[in-house]
C-alpha cells in the first residue's frame, strides 16, 4: 500500500477527535443529541483549521446507520464501521455531493446543481451538499442558490465552507448558521504533533515541534504537511537544526542571548552574538524583529505574568527574562526598535543597522545618561538649622544628611560652649535618623529657602518640649521610640529621601513606601499594593545603591503589603506639604491689604491654580 500523508492519515473522523475548536464541536454535538438541526451550516476560517472536516463529520452523523438515537436515528457519535461511514471517509458516498466553487463559478454550474436537490437521497438518510470555498461563486449564482439555500426539501442540507466570509452577500449569511473556526495555538499545535509522532514511533526534539508549530501558523493541516516534510529531511528523525535548516528561520536562542545581553549591559556580548549570527547570513531586519517581539512579551510578562504568549515554548525564559529589566527600559527599547527597523531602508548595511539600533537601546537607557560629579547631597539636616538659627558658623555642629549611617559624637559636648540656652542645643545633639517620630513635614521643605532664614519665633516650640537644663544628658538620654545608633528610621526616610539619586519608575516606588524595619544589614521597605505590579527586583538593587552613596550600605527588599495608615510615605508627604504650602501662600494673598483693595474695586477673584507658594520652582 502507498504511503498516506500524515495530513489524511490523521484527519479527525469524529468530533471527539476534533484538535482546537471546541466552541463549534460543542454546539453541534449538542444540536445533533437534541435533534434541533439547522438546513444550511456556514463554517469559516483560516485554511487548515477543519471546515471540511466538520462538514464530512457532520454528514457522517447525519447519515449513519449504527447507533442512532431515536426514530430519525441521527447520532453525535458515528460509528465509523458501516457503509455509509466507510463510504463517506474514502469518499464514495453517491448522497454526499462536495462543490469546488472555485471551479465552478458559473450560474449555469449552480442552476444544474440545484436541478438534483428535488431527488430523494440514494444511499442516505440525507442528501448533503458540501460548498468549498463558497465565497467564489457569482453573484448570479448566489441569486440562484437564495431561493433553495432558504427553503430546502427536508431530505436536503447545506454546509458551506469559505475562508473569506466577508464576501458573501448578506441574504447569503442571514440564512445560514454561521461557525466561526479558530486559529490553532503553538501550544496545541505541539501537544497533537507529539501524539501523532509517538503513535508513528518518530523520534523527534520537542524544540523542533515549537519551530513547526510556529510555521503553522494556526494551521493543523500545515503542521502535518511541514511535519511529513521534516521527517523527510531529518532521514526519518525530527531534528532542531534540521527544522531551522529546512525553514530557514533564525534559531530563536539566538535572539534571547541578544535580549539576555541587553539585560546585562554588555557590548562586547552584543556584538558577539550578532558576528555569530553573521556567519549564517540571516536576513537583520527579520533579527530586529524577533527582538522587538520578544520585547513586546517582555512587556506583557511584567504587567500580567499569566498572558505571556508561548508560542516558542519558552514562557519560563521570558518571565525570568522581565525581571531583569526595569519597565521603562523595555518601553524605552521597544521604541528604539519599532524605530530603528523603519530606518534599516536608509542604512549603508543591515548588520551595521542592527547593530546601532541595539546600541543605541544601551546608549539612551535611563541609567546610561552620563552623570555630574558627584556632589555633596541636596538635602542636609533641617532640623537643627531650624531651631538654631543664631548659632555662629564657626561654632555650629557640621550639617548631616537625613540619610546619616553613623551618629556624630562631637555633637554633643558643642551646646554647653554656646551662649546660647541650653533646651535651643539639645536637638541638635540627636541624629535626625534616630527618632522613631517624624517631626512636623512643613519644616524641613520650607527651612532650605533663604527667605525663611532666622525667625525669632521657632525655637519657642522646642523649649517647651526640652525642659531640661542639662544638654548633655538630653542628648545622652534617648526617647522611648528612639531607633538603635546607625539604623534609619521612618523619619530619617522621609526626610532623606530627597537625597537619594533615583529617578523613572524605581523613584516613583520608592516614594510610595514605608519603611517597615532596618536591622543593620537588611532594609525593608513596605510597597504600597497599587504599585505591586511595576515591582522588581531590580528596583532593590537600584534603591540599595542609592543608599550607599549616602553612607548606607544596606541589602533592600521591598514587599507589596498593607500600608500603615499612621505613617506617611514620601509621595503622601509632599502631596500633604504642597497642598498645605499653597493654603498658606492663597491665605497670605487674601489678607494682603492691597489685594483686597483690588477684589473691592474690581471685584477680582483668585484662581487658585495659579498661586503657587514661595519656593516651588525650587
Amino acid at each position: 500500500m502507498s504511503y498516506q500523508v500524515l495530513a489524511r492519515k490523521w484527519r479527525p473522523r469524529t468530533f471527539h477527535e476534533l484538535v482546537g475548536q471546541a466552541h463549534v464541536q460543542r454546539a453541534l454535538v449538542n444540536a445533533l443529541d437534541q435533534g434541533r438541526l439547522h438546513h444550511a451550516y456556514l463554517f469559516t476560517g483560516t485554511r487548515g483549521v477543519g471546515k471540511t472536516t466538520l462538514a464530512r463529520i457532520l454528514a457522517k452523523c447525519l447519515n449513519c446507520t449504527a447507533g442512532g438515537q431515536g426514530d430519525a436515528g441521527i447520532t453525535s457519535t458515528p460509528c465509523g464501521q458501516c457503509d455509509s461511514c466507510r463510504a463517506i471517509d474514502e469518499g464514495r458516498f453517491v448522497d454526499l455531493i462536495e462543490v469546488d466553487a472555485a471551479s465552478r463559478t458559473k450560474v449555469e454550474d449552480t442552476r444544474e446543481l440545484l436541478d438534483n436537490v428535488q431527488y430523494a437521497p440514494t444511499q442516505g438518510r440525507y442528501k448533503v451538499y458540501l460548498i468549498d470555498e463558497v465565497h467564489m461563486l457569482s453573484t448570479s449564482s448566489f441569486n440562484a442558490l437564495l431561493k433553495t439555500l432558504e427553503e430546502p426539501p427536508p431530505h436536503v442540507k447545506f454546509l458551506l465552507a469559505t475562508t473569506d466570509p466577508q464576501k458573501l452577500p448578506p441574504t447569503v449569511l442571514s440564512r445560514c448558521l454561521q461557525f466561526t473556526l479558530k486559529h490553532i495555538p503553538p501550544e496545541r499545535v505541539v501537544e497533537h504533533l507529539t501524539f501523532v509522532l509517538g503513535e508513528e514511533g518518530v523520534a523527534f526534539e520537542e524544540g523542533a515541534l515549537w519551530l513547526l508549530g510556529k510555521a503553522a501558523d494556526g494551521s493543523m493541516r500545515d503542521a502535518m504537511s511541514l511535519t511529513d516534510q521534516a521527517i523527510a529531511f531529518g532521514q526519518g528523525a525530527i531534528h532542531h537544526a534540521d527544522v531551522a535548516a529546512m525553514l530557514g528561520t533564525l534559531d530563536h536562542r539566538h535572539v534571547l542571548a541578544l535580549v539576555e545581553a541587553l539585560a546585562d549591559v554588555d557590548v562586547a556580548r552584543l556584538l558577539g552574538e550578532i558576528a555569530q549570527l553573521a556567519e549564517q547570513g540571516p536576513d537583520f531586519a527579520a533579527v530586529l524583529d524577533d527582538v522587538t517581539a520578544i520585547l513586546h512579551r517582555l512587556a506583557v510578562a511584567q504587567m500580567v505574568p499569566d498572558a505571556v504568549d508561548n508560542g516558542h515554548g519558552d514562557r519560563d525564559t521570558v518571565l525570568a527574562l522581565a525581571a531583569r529589566f526595569t519597565a521603562e527600559d523595555v518601553q524605552l527599547y521597544y521604541q528604539i526598535g519599532i524605530q530603528g527597523r523603519g530606518d534599516m531602508a536608509h542604512a549603508p548595511a543591515l548588520r551595521s543597522a542592527l547593530e546601532m539600533t541595539l546600541l543605541r537601546m544601551l546608549a539612551f537607557r535611563p541609567q546610561g545618561v552620563p552623570r555630574p560629579p558627584a556632589t555633596p547631597l541636596p538635602l542636609q539636616s533641617q532640623r537643627p538649622s531650624a531651631e538654631t538659627p543664631a548659632a555662629p558658623p564657626s561654632s555650629a555642629p557640621p550639617a548631616t544628611s537625613a540619610l546619616s549611617a553613623e551618629p556624630t559624637p562631637p555633637v554633643e559636648p558643642v551646646p554647653p560652649a554656646e551662649p546660647t540656652p541650653p533646651s535651643e542645643q539639645a536637638p541638635s545633639a540627636e541624629p535626625p535618623w534616630a527618632t522613631d517620630e517624624a517631626p512636623p513635614m512643613v519644616e524641613p521643605l520650607s527651612s532650605p529657602h533663604p527667605s525663611s532664614g532666622p525667625e525669632p519665633a521657632s525655637p519657642e516650640p522646642v523649649a517647651e518640649s526640652a525642659p531640661e537644663p542639662a544638654p548633655p544628658v538630653a542628648a545622652e538620654a534617648p526617647a522611648p521610640d528612639t531607633a538603635p545608633p546607625g539604623r534609619l528610621d521612618h523619619a530619617g526616610w522621609l526626610e532623606g529621601f530627597g537625597a537619594l539619586k533615583l529617578g523613572g519608575l524605581t523613584r516613583n516606588l520608592a516614594a510610595h513606601c514605608q519603611l517597615k524595619s532596618d536591622d543593620g544589614e537588611t532594609l525593608a521597605l513596605r510597597l504600597d499594593p497599587s504599585q505591586a505590579a511595576m515591582q522588581a527586583e531590580v528596583h532593590d538593587t537600584r534603591i540599595a545603591k542609592a543608599l550607599a552613596s549616602n553612607g548606607i550600605e544596606r541589602r533592600v527588599t521591598m514587599s507589596a503589603e498593607a500600608l500603615d495608615l499612621t505613617l506617611e510615605t514620601p509621595q503622601t508627604r509632599d502631596a500633604r506639604v504642597g497642598q498645605e504650602r499653597q493654603a498658606k501662600a492663597l491665605d497670605t494673598l487674601n489678607r494682603d491689604p492691597h489685594i483686597q483693595e483690588l477684589k473691592q474695586a474690581f471685584g477680582a477673584t483668585f484662581m487658585d491654580n495659579g498661586v503657587m507658594p514661595a519656593g516651588h520652582a525650587d
